[in-house]
């Protein structure tokens, strides 16, 4: 039955984007956006001028999303789609290549890739948490930016000047990140979390990083990682762990168990935004109040 459902869906996708061509609502570019973080840059950078729709919202998990009929409506009625790549949406692949007369722009793939950190899980695959370094994601403003000129040229000196507003905001947050974190001991910059969401932001930060799964949620922790892990937090001394809003507690909560089981302690430090921001609305529903708001929390608790 779920076999016959997903194809089901996919000649669904097949037929409507044969025949579909771009739309546009009020005069306004339709924008179909992925995860959280695009949504957030890309209705920082289009403004009153374009029509943002994420498919992704607050705590949704990008490495196991599937396409909903909805999602395809959405999508058949973009004029420009944009998503993280990297693998990053694996399970989006499938409903992508069904476009036959749209080009969804994958943001991760317009870096440099010998910058990127590699995958020791998957053969020629890169770690997709790319939005962990602010300079990749300044890099993925500018995209947008070109992106949306190129689009709706008469429009292109409003989301340049926006670009501009945006870019000096994330310029702002890496030095108050910068100073947030030298308040930490570089003996303490250990960061123990549910899945390798936190590589870029470690290498940046100069934090050693440990995830109990790996690269992507869909590698379940078996109990071999956790009895390792559990060790190293004993050896190390490390007073907390983080649990991850996508991610369900129950992995961090089973490596406390484990930790306390030989006799030590560890606390879960708090909750950290790693593959979506929290709710809209809220200063952690933004990519800037996400990242200062993880930091503060990481900081705070292994201090």
């Amino acid at each position: 039955m779920k076999i016959l459902k997903n194809t089901i869906l996919l000649l669904l996708i097949a037929s409507v984007f044969s025949c579909k061509k771009d739309t546009q609502t009020n005069g306004k570019l339709n924008v179909v956006t992925t995860t959280t973080m695009i949504t957030d840059l890309v209705k920082n950078i289009g403004g009153e001028h374009i029509n943002v729709q994420g498919l992704m919202g607050s705590g949704v998990d990008p490495h196991l999303y599937k396409a909903s009929e909805g999602d395809v409506t959405k999508l058949v009625n973009a004029d420009i789609i944009f998503f993280n790549g990297l693998h990053l949406e694996g399970k989006l692949v499938e409903v992508f290549e069904k476009m036959k007369n749209k080009t969804p722009i994958a943001l991760g793939e317009s870096l440099d890739k010998n910058t990127l950190i590699g995958s020791d899980y998957f053969a020629s695959n890169y770690d997709p948490h790319v939005w962990f370094n602010i300079d990749y994601f300044m890099k993925f403003v500018k995209k947008v930016t070109v992106v949306l000129s190129e689009k709706n040229p008469e429009n292109a000196e409003y989301y340049k000047t926006n670009e501009t507003k945006y870019i000096e905001k994330l310029i702002a947050l890496q030095s108050k990140i910068k100073e947030i974190i030298e308040t930490l001991p570089k003996d303490k910059r250990i960061l123990v979390t549910a899945h390798d969401a936190f590589n870029y932001f470690g290498k940046t930060y100069g934090f050693e990083v440990l995830g109990l799964q790996g690269l992507s949620t869909a590698t379940e922790a078996g109990v071999k990682d956790v009895q390792k892990l559990s060790a190293f937090i004993i050896e190390k001394d490390i007073k907390a762990i983080f649990v991850e809003s996508s991610v369900p507690k129950r992995t961090i909560e089973a490596l406390q168990a484990a930790v306390r089981s030989k006799g030590h302690e560890v606390t879960i430090g708090g909750t950290l935004y790693s593959d979506a921001l929290g709710t809209s609305g809220t200063k952690e529903g933004t990519y800037i109040g996400m990242f200062e708001y993880n930091v503060n929390t990481i900081v705070n608790a292994l201090k």
